[in-house]
């Protein structure tokens, strides 16, 4: 499949900056990504790339969908000394910016089973069952990360 002019490739990596990396890691790798190689952070890059406004270092762990240059990846941080704000993550109404993250599932059931492992479970009366008008035998799921953030399941129910 060929990329869409001006850019190298068709994957998309989210940035999430977490409260309790270990929680994190748990969680994103029962659900189902694997973590592969991350990497560190100098304190010189992220103030002179934008990353950061203070001096600090940190380190990334990644946590892969998929397999190959096109799988998604969920790149995962936590920065010591101080306590960044926490976004209202309450609904996906609640406030501008990337307010979930779309996984597409064989089985709404097993993703809900695996989440489940880590301790989380559906938000409101999911899984919900889309109306007419979408995809026929699909249904929806949300749950919560460790820190709030609304992770959405879409797919089949088996």
């Amino acid at each position: 499949m060929a990329n869409q002019p001006g850019f190298s490739s068709p994957r998309v990596d989210f940035g999430i900056v977490v409260s309790d990396i270990a929680k994190s890691a748990a969680f994103y790798t029962a659900i189902g990504f694997k973590e592969v190689e991350g990497f560190d952070v100098p304190a010189e890059m992220g103030e002179k790339s934008g990353l950061t406004a203070a001096n600090k270092p940190f380190s990334v762990r990644i946590f892969q969908l998929g397999d190959g240059d096109d799988a998604t990846n969920v790149k995962v941080m936590q920065f010591a000394g101080g306590s960044p704000a926490r976004p209202d993550n309450s609904t996906i109404h609640a406030g501008l910016g990337i307010r979930y993250l779309t996984l597409y599932v064989d089985d709404v059931d097993a993703a809900i089973a695996r989440a489940r492992k880590a301790g989380v479970f559906p938000l409101a009366q999911g899984p919900y069952k889309l109306p007419a008008g979408f995809p026929d035998g699909v249904w929806l799921a949300c749950v919560k990360d460790p820190d709030g953030n609304i992770i959405e399941f879409v797919g089949p129910k088996k």
